[in-house]
């Protein structure tokens, strides 16, 4: 397991989950490799998966109260956890390297803050970090707020997206949806190619990529994000050998870089998919090896239900934290209005997002939130 170096850097350490290639943008693979084992109770992947739901890796991503960079700091926390991540000398909030280093920094800070908690201490880092430590330490564990049963659950889920196998050969469990989902892609075929097509009958029952994708998945009760690089997360990632029908399928311009993810189809076996192609082309079937294949997803329903949606601009829509406005108050520890936590919680206020713990010795005090 990682451990605290004696400069404060994460040591490595061989039984550490690693990162399934192709996950995250190729510029940030190796630090989140790195800063992912800086303490025993975060992983590479587990932080991957943190980084992904703030703000889809988007290191100009700034909410609408204020949070900033990949990471969402609030600017009165950033300096009590900034951390160098890039070599430069400075800590800046806008810098990946940086945001990357300092919320491994901050979530190892919390874990520290609730390490006495019973239980299992990913889960109780994930509850603190979504409600605050105190409430993990009241609750003894994870509290029951809806929000933070969500987040923990969401979190772990997800990383299981950005794991890379325990073996190239290692199986991965056949999606028990797989065939019904394909049987309604088969239903579509010979349908025109629609721009933004979802199916809708005021757009005479036509699909474009990721519309067909999410619509199949939809008739076995799987709910997709709509647009193709988010439907990447949905699940493990099958090697090309290890694909079965049912495999989601992705093409990118960019191999080293998943936010460039442009297509997506339904593997059917023998290299073939369904698909709906482009602007003048039909739903049918095509092959799946040719030059901007990045890999393949195997939807699960807890993968599914794990990932964040986005606003109509396009920026990821965090998960609310108790104490907000619902589900659209602001997250990733980007403070906002105290209130009373749903789900079961005590009839006094806390803080929404999380309670920011002490900060490191001989650095300023934190604010409210990340």
């Amino acid at each position: 397991m990682g451990t605290y170096a004696a400069s404060g850097t994460p040591q490595q350490s061989a039984n550490r989950s690693s990162l399934s290639p192709g996950t995250v943008p190729a510029a940030y693979q190796d630090p989140i490799q790195k800063w992912g084992s800086l303490c025993p109770e975060i992983s590479p992947p587990m932080l991957a998966a943190q980084l992904y739901q703030e703000s889809g890796f988007d290191p100009k991503a700034r909410s609408g109260v204020g949070a900033q960079g990949m990471a969402q700091f609030m600017p009165g926390t950033w300096p009590a956890y900034a951390t160098d991540g890039s070599g430069d000398g400075r800590a800046d909030v806008w810098d990946p390297l940086d945001a990357i280093a300092s919320a491994a920094t901050y979530d190892c800070a919390i874990a520290k803050e609730v390490a006495k908690v019973p239980g299992d201490p990913q889960a109780n880092l994930l509850a603190a970090y979504n409600a605050g430590e105190g409430a993990v330490k009241q609750y003894k564990g994870i509290p029951p707020y809806k929000e933070t049963q969500g987040y923990v659950r969401n979190i772990q889920a997800m990383a299981r997206s950005f794991t890379a196998p325990a073996s190239p050969t290692a199986p991965l469990e056949v999606s028990a949806q797989s065939s019904a989902a394909i049987y309604f892609a088969q239903t579509k075929l010979g349908t025109p190619y629609l721009w933004g097509g979802e199916g809708l009958p005021s757009q005479n029952g036509r699909f474009d990529c990721s519309g067909l994708t999410q619509a199949a998945f939809a008739s076995v009760g799987i709910t997709l994000p709509r647009v193709a690089n988010d439907q990447w997360y949905a699940g493990p990632h099958p090697s090309r050998d290890q694909l079965r029908p049912g495999d989601l399928v992705f093409w990118a311009t960019d191999l080293g870089d998943p936010r460039s993810i442009h297509h997506v189809g339904i593997y059917v076996g023998g290299g073939y998919m369904i698909n709906a192609p482009h602007t003048g082309a039909v739903i049918r079937y095509d092959k799946i090896d040719t030059r901007e294949y990045i890999g393949a997803t195997r939807v699960t329903s807890d993968g599914a239900q794990a990932l964040p949606t986005r606003n109509d601009d396009g920026t990821v829509n965090a998960p609310s934290r108790p104490g907000g406005t619902g589900a659209t108050a602001p997250a990733g520890n980007q403070g906002g209005s105290q209130g009373v936590p749903q789900g079961g919680a005590p009839a006094t206020p806390v803080r929404s997002a999380v309670a920011a713990p002490p900060a490191p010795a001989g650095q300023a005090p934190a604010g409210a939130g990340r």
